[in-house]
């Protein structure tokens, strides 16, 4: 175990300086020798020895929050999140914070992709993805709130899961958009991600093997056309492969109106970005970065008619979804609209994963073969909300299939 904390440091200090994933820490050895000898004296659990890297939007006792801003720590200070009691449980050592664009929104940190330094990690769990890209940690949290873990584990190329809404407590979390916040995680491979889920999640039931594989469903239509054309080309490629290996993959024209989806989750999160910030700003957006502060005033020039109307809005298009799945088991998409775009001045664009966070559904990201210039592609797994025990098992029989190597 002791050699475990010194591999890791090691790791960090020799890669880290390229990649930027972890938050900089005085004396990250002497904290995970602390934290080493603590794990030690408890009994074994289910992240026995497993380093962890968390968004440093999540609170820790005795490491300050910084959400990727330039305000003062002590400001957004709180009690340690349940969710790093639980980690810290099951046996897990958090190696660190990682890297996030500020307070999860879209301003972008200092992290690189490690598959091509020159291009953007994705976001806002940047760091989180990047650090188990480079090999730094096997499993670190994020959140997403539109498509925050999902794109950037298909950009570094790793395992991403977004449960269900709601299914892993945010208390301790500094917020985005509460209702549609939601704590993931980024893992080397679907077994490690599933080892994440079952401590994080809320009320974790072991699933038997099924009776047969899932139809898988295909969302034709506005929404998919989204996709530039080389990440539709790799999806449909994907979805013949599927077919050949036996799975039965059903197209269903779905979400004629995305146009009018995007909107009303964009009323709705603009709208909650404001209302979360209402006491930080007036004090501290002098200190905020450009991007935040125009999320935030749009917030601000959006009424609470107009919030609230969005609101019945997407109680319908959830609904419709749900009706949808009368017909299929899953739906696949692509995770992303391409390969990770160059230049880290953003995060890339979040629309894929954009229905499936405002309905609050659990969606898988499976490394799913390289773009033309050699950057992973990402294929969107999702399945009913509440089921995320049964789509981590039907991902463990997809990932084969479609992960390269």
């Amino acid at each position: 175990m002791t050699d475990l904390v010194t591999r890791t440091c090691d790791r960090i200090d020799r890669l880290d300086a390229r990649i930027k994933a972890f938050v900089r820490e005085p004396d990250r050895r002497g904290r995970l020798a602390a934290e080493l000898a603590e794990a030690a004296a408890a009994p074994p659990g289910a992240l026995s020895a497993v380093m962890v890297g968390v968004k440093d939007i999540v609170r820790i006792d005795g490491m300050e929050t910084r959400a990727g801003s330039a305000v003062p720590p002590e400001a957004l200070a709180g009690p340690q999140a349940s969710l790093v009691d639980r980690l810290r449980g099951a046996g897990a050592l958090v190696a660190g914070k990682t890297v996030t664009a500020e307070f999860a929104v879209t301003a972008p940190g200092p992290t690189r992709n490690p598959r091509n330094t020159a291009h953007t990690p994705g976001g806002s769990s940047s760091g989180s993805a990047a650090a188990v890209a480079a090999g730094l940690v096997p499993l670190a949290v994020g959140t997403q709130t539109v498509g925050s873990v999902i794109r950037p584990a298909a950009y570094c190329g790793v395992v991403g899961f977004k449960p269900t809404f709601g299914r892993v407590p945010v208390d301790g979390v500094i917020a985005n958009a509460p209702s549609f916040d939601t704590v993931g995680v980024l893992a080397a491979d679907v077994a490690t991600a599933a080892r994440g889920a079952r401590v994080l999640c809320d009320d974790w039931r072991e699933q038997p093997a099924g009776e047969g594989p899932p139809v898988l469903g295909v969302p034709v239509g506005p929404y998919l056309d989204r996709a530039g054309q080389e990440a539709r080309e790799a999806f449909a490629a994907q979805v013949k492969r599927l077919e050949s290996a036996g799975w039965t993959v059903r197209e269903v024209p779905l979400m004629p109106d995305f146009a009018a989806v995007v909107r009303q989750l964009y009323v709705m999160n603009r709208f909650e970005v404001a209302r979360t910030h209402a006491d930080w700003f007036p004090r501290y957006g002098h200190l905020y970065r450009e991007q935040t502060v125009a999320a935030i005033r749009e917030g601000h020039a959006i009424g609470r008619d107009d919030y609230e109307r969005a609101v019945g809005e997407r109680r319908v298009f959830r609904e419709r979804l749900l009706a949808a799945m009368g017909a299929v088991d899953l739906w696949l998409a692509p995770s992303a609209t391409g390969p990770a775009p160059f230049g880290l001045a953003g995060t890339g664009d979040a629309v894929m994963c954009l229905p499936w966070s405002n309905a609050g559904f659990p969606a898988v990201s499976l490394p799913a073969g390289s773009a033309a210039n050699g950057l992973p592609l990402g294929l969107q797994v999702v399945g009913r909300p509440g089921e995320d025990e049964e789509l981590l098992r039907w991902a463990a029989g997809l990932a084969p299939v479609v992960m390269p190597g």
